[in-house]
């Protein structure tokens, strides 16, 4: 009979949560992760990725490697810091080992991943050569998820893995323009970027958009923004009633240019990764751009810290599972795939790491885990929040070149 792990108590989950903040849990991994696509980037990173000995965008012919799922019953998963489900020893993982028992296929896992950039680094000679990066099953940023796909460094999936997966994704994370109808790619979470406040700091004003940050004056010099730019940037798009998803150089410049007036009065205190959580919690910040797995996790100590979604919007990005190029275990790592698309799992892996669960049927499973957990739109967004997410399109190296020059000027990275 498959593990079933008992659920964690609420005193056992916020001492979870509290050793993840401070710790090498979710929010440092996420700056890592978000500061990978900013600062690494910014001010020509993304020229020099694009030019440092890369092919082509052309997509070689041919498959990948031959298969060797039937007669090794393995597979290799490379994933970020604290992003998969652990008991409350810390030591065993309980929906992998469940998928090993059910299909006898032994994963290697290992939380090697630490920052987009740096990993792209280390896989790019071997993908460049057509060599095996010794990898079955790899999860990366959807910026880089696309420039892989762009490179033809790895795999389409097989939709008859899939069932689970094809049935269960969120319509909202279906298609995303860098891979329509999810050919080599599905999401592992969602990463809102929303409005954070710390109730008692607002002292009574009122926050309902991103405007608000930037022009009350009561909330001077106690505003931070992300130093994310399709976060930040997409939210300022959305509040001047541009689509993130359409932009154009004229509507970043205008963007730019709002954020710049606020800067120059000394609205904003100053653009972060996510260590504006300590400040938000402390009252030094009034309200700020926030991730959304933060807040749940500061709102599991703190009742002061609340979150809007502004009319206008928000921005999501997605953290995906990709199948390398030359992987030897394809089939097995789709059917690792299609696990985490089962309810009963997803649930147990949203109960953990508090981004948004991009699969749907999860929220009742997740009840019995976590009632608190299920009933936030943080974690299972209904219909209406749903509609009003945002990803910010792709973008060509130009592009991209320059407006993170332009925005590294704004925030003086």
């Amino acid at each position: 009979m498959p593990y079933q792990p008992e659920p964690l108590s609420p005193a056992q989950a916020a001492a979870a949560r509290r050793s993840l903040r401070n710790g090498r849990g979710a929010l440092s991994r996420r700056t890592l992760l978000r500061a990978s696509a900013g600062g690494a980037l910014a001010v020509g990173g993304a020229a020099a990725l694009a030019g440092c000995g890369i092919p082509p965008a052309a997509k070689p012919q041919g498959a990948g490697s031959e298969d060797h799922s039937d007669r090794e019953k393995r597979v290799v998963f490379s994933n970020w810091t604290e992003y998969m489900d652990v008991d409350e020893s810390g030591k065993r993982r309980p929906t992998l080992e469940t998928f090993t028992e059910r299909t006898g296929i032994a994963v290697k896992y290992t939380e090697d991943i630490n920052d987009n950039v740096e990993f792209f680094g280390k896989v790019k000679p071997q993908f460049a050569a057509g060599q095996d990066i010794g990898r079955d099953l790899i999860n990366v940023t959807d910026w880089l998820a696309a420039r892989l796909i762009r490179f033809g460094w790895v795999q389409k999936l097989d939709p008859a893995h899939l069932p689970h997966a094809y049935a269960n994704l969120s319509q909202q994370f279906r298609s995303p323009d860098w891979d329509p109808g999810r050919a080599y790619s599905y999401p592992w979470t969602g990463i809102p970027a929303v409005i954070a406040y710390n109730r008692k700091a607002l002292d009574g004003v009122e926050v309902r958009s991103l405007g608000d940050l930037l022009d009350r004056p009561q909330l001077k010099g106690r505003v931070s923004l992300l130093s994310e730019m399709r976060d930040t940037m997409g939210l300022t798009l959305l509040d001047l009633g541009k689509d993130p998803g359409k932009v154009t150089g004229d509507d970043f410049d205008a963007a730019i240019a709002r954020v710049q007036k606020a800067v120059n009065r000394g609205q904003i205190r100053r653009f972060t990764g996510n260590d504006y959580t300590s400040d938000l919690s402390k009252g030094d910040l009034a309200a700020c751009v926030a991730w959304a797995g933060d807040v749940v996790q500061l709102q599991a100590d703190n009742p002061d810290i609340g979150f809007v979604i502004p009319d206008s919007g928000y921005m999501i990005a997605t953290d995906n599972l990709l199948v390398p190029r030359r992987a030897r275990h394809k089939r097995n790592a789709e059917r690792l795939i299609d696990y985490y698309y089962e309810p009963g799992p997803a649930a147990r892996l949203a109960a953990y790491i508090n981004y948004v669960c991009p699969v749907d049927g999860v929220k009742a499973e997740l009840a019995k885990l976590d009632a608190d957990a299920a009933a936030n739109p943080l974690i299972i967004p209904d219909r209406e929040m749903a509609a009003k997410s945002h990803a910010f399109r792709s973008l060509s190296a130009k592009e991209e070149t320059a407006y993170e020059a332009k925005f590294a000027q704004l925030t003086g990275a």
